[in-house]
């Protein structure tokens, strides 16, 4: 949970909703196939349904700064360019997150665990 204090008063946001806002603006974007998530450790892959998509989000709370980093695992549909896919969900998961929470975005990282067909 990030506790952010203002001069009107404290703000306390739920790991969640960050990682329900970054899912729903990476699988947005065009090229993207879903959330992924390893089912066991060496395992293969799997495409996250939407109830589930918040395992391929992992945040970091940076509290010296009241920022987070993220940490994004998806799947891409097979031959989209990856550097253009993985910039376009970069910038709108950085404007989604703190359009909605005012929480600067410290750093998005993109994660291309599989390319679906």
């Amino acid at each position: 949970m990030l506790n952010i204090t203002r001069e009107s008063g404290n703000i306390s946001i739920n790991s969640e909703v960050f990682t329900y806002l970054a899912g729903e603006a990476a699988t947005s974007c065009f090229g993207v196939k879903g959330m992924v998530a390893c089912a066991k450790e060496g395992g293969p892959w799997q495409l996250l349904k939407k109830e589930t998509m918040s395992k391929g989000v992992i945040v970091r709370y940076d509290d010296e700064n009241d920022s987070i980093s993220l940490e994004l695992h998806i799947g891409v549909d097979h031959g989209v360019n990856l550097a253009a896919v993985s910039s376009s969900i970069i910038k709108e998961v950085r404007y989604k997150l703190e359009t909605a929470t005012g929480v600067p975005v410290k750093s998005v990282d993109v994660f291309i665990d599989t390319i679906i067909k």
